[in-house]
C-alpha cells in the first residue's frame, strides 16, 4: 500500500547525474512503487536543484532494510568523526 505521503527537506550538498557535478538543495522522501527496483514498494529518495531544472536530479529506491541501514551507517560515520568536522559552519 502506497502511503502518499512525501516528506521533504531542504538540503546543502552535491550530487552527480547524466550531466555531471551540481548543488543539491533539496530532497523528497517517499515509500511508493519504484520506477526501475524489482519490489512492489520502495523507500524513494529524489536529490534535486528545482532552480537548475529536471536534469538536477538523482534518484534511490531502497529497500526498507537498505533505508534503515543506510540511516544507520551515516549516523555511525558521523559519530565516528570530530563533531562539526562535515558541518556548513565548520569544525567546532
Amino acid at each position: 500500500m502506497c502511503t502518499y505521503q512525501t516528506i521533504k527537506v531542504s538540503l546543502d550538498g552535491a550530487a552527480k547525474g547524466a550531466n555531471g557535478w551540481f548543488t543539491v538543495t533539496d530532497a523528497a522522501v517517499y515509500v511508493d512503487h519504484p520506477f526501475h527496483a524489482c519490489h512492489e514498494h520502495t523507500v524513494n529518495i529524489d536529490f534535486t536543484n528545482p532552480g537548475d531544472g529536471p536534469s538536477a536530479r538523482v534518484a534511490v529506491e531502497l529497500t526498507e532494510e537498505a533505508a534503515l541501514a543506510l540511516i544507520d551507517a551515516v549516523q555511525r560515520a558521523l559519530a565516528a568523526a570530530p563533531p562539526g568536522l562535515a558541518s556548513a559552519r565548520g569544525a567546532a
